[in-house]
């Protein structure tokens, strides 16, 4: 079986990681989405709220799930028998990111293997920090994230 990780906040998930997913699917038996929960950072949304969205969001895909874990990706990643991660880029500032972290991944873990997706252009500008400000500031963020968030915002 093929399983992979999709590590990151998704604090919120955007149409963005949701490209990125979607086109990861034909190529994997089982996608787990890793919600990493780093105690010194604060969220916008609580864990709970993400992973029901999660779920919502992906309902239709029974080859997804979702699931919260602390400490480094590359243990969680052995914890869950994955042996893929997925990773999406934007643009050479996220590729150059992906690379080093790819790179150091496969140094904890060599049994892991990177696969980075390139989100499709109409995605690339959006950034869930960026989303994030919006939101702090009242905007409206429906083109920025999947219909199910954006309905319950």
């Amino acid at each position: 079986m093929k399983r992979a990780v999709f590590p990151g906040s998704f604090d919120p998930l955007t149409k963005g990681h949701e490209n990125i997913l979607r086109r990861a699917l034909p190529l994997f038996d089982e996608v787990i989405i890793g919600i990493g929960v780093n105690a010194a950072k604060q969220s916008m949304f609580p864990l709970e709220r993400r992973l029901g969205w999660l779920a919502e969001v992906f309902a239709d895909e029974p080859k997804v799930s979702a699931q919260a874990y602390e400490g480094l990706t590359a243990d969680f990643c052995q914890k869950v028998n994955a042996q893929w991660l997925i990773r999406g880029v934007r643009n050479g500032g996220d590729f150059e990111y992906e690379r080093t972290i790819a790179q150091m991944t496969r140094q904890l873990q060599p049994s892991l293997e990177t696969v980075i997706l390139f989100t499709d252009p109409e995605h690339a500008p959006i950034h869930s920090t960026v989303v994030r400000e919006i939101l702090r500031n009242h905007g409206d963020v429906s083109a920025f994230v999947p219909a199910a968030i954006a309905n319950s915002l």
